[in-house]
């Protein structure tokens, strides 16, 4: 539910299908356009935004059917993008986050995704229950920093 004390608001909810990992990835960096980010900080969101889609439906849905749901928001300079299913959930999430780390090592995944989207985000919260979901935030300072 939209809370009017942002600048601009944004949600989507869309099937957790590989092909909408780009589509995400475009409505993000759309949505923040406004606030004239650079190129750089174009591509971080893009691709903190396709880690967090793409974990969703590897990893939340097995790359099985469900929707994904992706807030987009402004307030004072500041873009957060949340990301949500409600997959499988994670069982250690301090674990789940450790670099190189992988639950599924069989498909070649490099256990890389949240240390892009710290990496690439000014901050990162993950939030998890078993059988009830996984929820992204990431929030990022768009302009010169003083």
């Amino acid at each position: 539910m939209k809370n009017n004390i942002y600048d601009n608001y944004c949600e989507i909810t869309f099937d957790s299908k590989s092909e909408n990992e780009g589509f995400a990835r475009v409505v993000a960096a759309s949505f923040c356009t406004g606030l004239d980010p650079t190129l750089e900080e174009i591509s971080d969101i893009k691709t903190a935004v396709s880690e967090a889609v793409t974990n969703a439906i590897v990893h939340g849905y097995n790359n099985g059917p469900g929707e994904i749901s992706m807030k987009c928001m402004i307030l004072d300079g500041i873009f957060t993008v949340i990301v949500h299913d409600d997959g499988v959930g994670i069982d250690n999430i301090h674990r789940a986050m450790e670099p190189l780390f992988t639950t599924k090592p069989e498909m070649e995944r490099s256990g890389m995704g949240f240390s892009f989207m710290e990496a690439f985000m000014d901050e990162l919260k993950v939030e998890s229950a078993k059988n009830k979901g996984t929820t992204i935030t990431m929030k990022k300072r768009i302009g010169a920093q003083v």
